[in-house]
């Protein structure tokens, strides 16, 4: 009799087909071997763990290859409408960390939901060849190393010369009987990589296309002396680093030439492709051939997401301007039709606003559209609001002063048919605020759209155990429903079903625990509360907030130490951009109180302060499952939504946090009683604005919050190096615009019911069952099925898609 499989290994052998899409496990185990000797020239006595990945990558290749072509045969005979989101998009095998905080890997969540959800989808991006750096910390600071993430190759994509497209740059602009021509131009080539992407369980496999930029074979090739032919070749770089490195800033603008140049690449090669797919599927062939584009809008939509791919706008109209000859109001009703436009942030210093003088040299033709934009869309200001000169001043697309600025979020919303924020609140403020003067106007394009998360990678894949012990209870099918994890809510009570959730969340504690003490070389109490913020490192969220509740917790604990303390694991992780000073010295002010609290033998393991290096997805997916208490922090009013927060509450971690972003409807589907909501809301934040936000008169009436701080400036946690956090204190004391004093007293109290709670589990996990319950909207199937039928004027389905004939795909 063979040996039973324990669960462990059952779950095992299920992820494997799953993964696969294979049924045999030993067919797999064929075809990976067969990888092994044929693709990769190995075998098992020289074999490195690589080549073991690459087998198995090329393994589950495989079974892709057959649904991705079926795919793609089946939208090409249906004619189905293509939606679009283009974007640095993903997050896949080895960490392609292609887009920045939230943004990048919301737009992975999208083509997961895209794909499962059967919607004839293409993600566009950039396929950089270093993408967010890596982060060590070094004597407690940042220091940033390149993330050279194709060295070995990459075994998901796919290389399509024969869609390479040719993208310029610079050159002049001549008007002539025949029309316009921008001539003397430099040439950049896109060239094309694809990736699969699968859908769950439906035979779908869409695509993910990256452009890489290469130089033309006569670049700069004009002089034949053999000093000019050898600076010719070299300076092939110069248009090679258009795709070279991602710009690592989140939510901050930086208006350097290249940012720009790659905004231009992308969106000047993926129209063209755009155009091209129509045209073909059009006329039944490959071939471009000109056909009339006013159709275009019925079988395409381009997503613009934030304003990065803006200059679609200018680049469509130019498309059917110049190439395509339409008149004006043909081609402004058919690029109004086909875009929309996602706004994703409130910060004034995230928003995009591009010099004249950098346009007139880079994108002279696209500068002489968006001012025939502008002078029509201010034509039309003025009919409607005659004599409102500061109405138009506050709409234009271009922004008078020392330099002239394009505002590239007043491009999109002009030249698109939809606007939509990514939370209800953020969406209500953005028509309060920040575009009301557009909201006045055109009131009928303005939408919510709340952000959701993939629970395919969020819980199935990251969280087996909790997945489990979820089907277990109400079946299989929440996973392409998330809307059913409310079946839940009749064993909120199970007593069978609070042991099997807290037994999860243990087994999932002790694994990280191994994990950090293998990695980080640190000893953690498992046993105690896990409490983790883990984001982008940023002022409005509030990382130091945190860091203050640690002092004063740490400072409780010296005082009383006899005290029955909850114990707490803070746990902090996240990068700063490389030129963000507040930012950086924020992470050096966390590694000295880390330094300080785990070294005092009074304190032991009932506090322990660990920042996490280099936080990317693949530690995220190991944190998250593990983690008590969620952290979302931020100044109600500035996180646009956040999606960590709904990745939290899906794996069974309880949130403290304000009423921003999507917490707000956090609160409303669990019931705010299963939250810990504390602090300022909008309004209040508003209401300080204009009274004046005194952050001394709260550092002069709280003993605690006053202690703490007099130990950061007086060097108790930095004490080779008294003043080093001088700017810190500085900025908190005299120019704090994200008031993280006002909410101290707040937390701090929030946090003690959050300790006090903790030492109920049973009660502990009855509140977490709640929350799991209320996860049902923030799936991202439901986000990508409103822009669908909402935005995109398209249908979501849910059909299976032929299997190929080969049986083995």
């Amino acid at each position: 009799m063979p040996k039973p499989l324990t669960d462990q290994e059952k779950r095992k052998q299920i992820s494997v087909r799953g993964l696969a899409g294979v049924e045999n496990v030993s067919d797999l185990k064929t075809n990976f071997n067969r990888h092994l000797h044929f693709t990769l020239v190995k075998d098992r006595n020289v074999a490195t763990k690589r080549d073991y990945y690459f087998a198995l990558a090329n393994t589950v290749r495989d079974h892709l290859v057959g649904r991705w072509i079926r795919t793609q045969q089946h939208y090409y005979e249906k004619d189905p409408k293509l939606g679009l989101d283009m974007e640095e998009l993903q997050d896949i095998e080895e960490d392609a960390g292609l887009g920045n905080g939230g943004l990048g890997r919301l737009a992975a969540c999208f083509l997961d939901s895209m794909a499962s959800l059967g919607l004839a989808a293409y993600g566009y991006g950039i396929r950089y060849e270093f993408g967010i750096f890596n982060q060590k910390i070094v004597n407690g600071w940042q220091v940033e190393e390149a993330d050279d993430w194709l060295r070995y190759g990459n075994p998901w994509e796919k290389a399509r010369p024969e869609y390479m497209r040719p993208v310029h740059f610079y050159g002049r602009v001549e008007h002539t009987p025949e029309g316009v021509k921008w001539v003397d131009t430099q040439v950049v080539l896109a060239l094309p990589y694809d990736t699969p992407v699968p859908g769950y369980r439906n035979n779908v496999v869409n695509t993910m296309r990256l452009w890489s930029a290469k130089a033309p074979c006569d670049f700069n090739l004009k002089d034949f002396n053999v000093g000019g032919y050898i600076q010719a070749v070299l300076d092939r770089n110069l248009a090679e680093n258009i795709s070279r490195v991602l710009y690592p800033n989140d939510n901050f603008f930086e208006g350097k030439e290249l940012r720009l140049k790659q905004e231009y690449f992308v969106v000047a090669a993926t129209l063209q492709d755009i155009v091209r797919r129509f045209k073909s599927s059009k006329f039944g062939s490959t071939e471009v051939v000109r056909v009339d584009l006013s159709t275009l809008p019925d079988k395409v939509a381009i997503q613009l997401n934030d304003t990065h791919p803006a200059l679609a706008i200018p680049e469509l109209m130019r498309i059917l301007l110049d190439t395509e000859h339409q008149t004006w109001e043909k081609a402004w009703d058919i690029v109004t039709r086909t875009c929309a436009y996602t706004n994703h942030t409130v910060l004034p210093e995230a928003l995009e606003r591009w010099p004249i003088d950098l346009f007139q040299n880079l994108l002279p033709r696209h500068l002489e559209i968006i001012f025939e934009i502008n002078r029509r869309h201010l034509e039309r200001i003025a009919n409607l609001y005659p004599g409102d000169h500061d109405r138009l001043r506050r709409m234009s697309l271009v922004e008078e002063g020392d330099q002239k600025k394009i505002n590239m979020a007043h491009l999109c919303i002009v030249g698109s048919h939809a606007v939509n924020g990514v939370a209800r609140i953020h969406s209500d403020i953005i028509k309060a605020t920040l575009f009301k003067d557009f909201y006045e106007v055109d009131p009928h394009k303005f939408q919510n759209k709340t952000n959701g998360i993939t629970p395919r990678r969020w819980l199935v894949m990251c969280n087996p155990g909790l997945a489990e012990v979820i089907a277990e209870r109400i079946g299989e099918d929440y996973i392409r429903d998330l809307g059913q994890l409310k079946n839940l809510l009749e064993f909120v009570d199970d007593d069978s079903l609070i042991r099997d959730i807290a037994k999860v969340k243990q087994e999932n504690k002790l694994k990280f625990s191994a994990y950090l003490e293998e990695h980080y070389k640190v000893k953690i109490n498992p046993n105690s509360m896990f409490d983790v913020q883990v984001k982008r490192i940023h002022e409005y969220k509030r990382q130091l907030l945190n860091c203050l509740h640690i002092i004063t917790l740490y400072n409780r604990i010296k005082k009383e130490p006899n005290k029955n303390w909850t114990p707490r694991t803070i746990m902090i992780g996240g990068k700063a951009a490389p030129g963000y000073h507040t930012a950086k010295l924020i992470i050096r002010l966390i590694t000295a109180v880390g330094d300080i609290v785990n070294h005092d033998e009074v304190v032991g393991d009932r506090l322990k302060v660990i920042f996490l290096e280099n936080y990317k997805v693949t530690l995220a997916e190991k944190i998250i499952p593990a983690s008590d208490l969620s952290e979302q922090i931020s100044t109600a009013g500035t996180e646009a939504s956040g999606t960590g927060n709904m990745k939290f509450m899906l794996n069974g971690a309880l949130t403290i946090g304000t009423m921003d972003g999507a917490n707000v409807e956090m609160a409303e589907e669990a019931g705010e009683e299963n939250l810990f909501i504390f602090g300022m809301r909008v309004d209040d934040v508003d209401a300080m604005d204009k009274s004046g936000y005194d952050a001394m008169e709260y550092y002069n009436r709280i003993p605690e919050l006053k202690l703490a701080m007099d130990q950061i400036a007086g060097g108790y946690f930095s004490p080779d190096q008294h003043d080093l956090f001088k700017d810190i204190v500085n900025m908190l004391l005299h120019h704090d615009r994200f008031k993280v004093f006002a909410d101290y007293e707040a937390y701090i109290k929030c946090q003690d019911k959050v300790s006090a709670l903790y030492k109920n589990p049973k009660e502990w996990t009855k509140m977490v069952i709640h929350n799991i319950a209320g996860c049902g909207k923030f799936s991202s199937d439901r986000t990508i099925s409103q822009y669908a039928r909402e935005i995109w004027g398209m249908e979501p389905s849910l059909e299976r898609i032929p299997a190929p004939d080969d049986p083995r795909q």
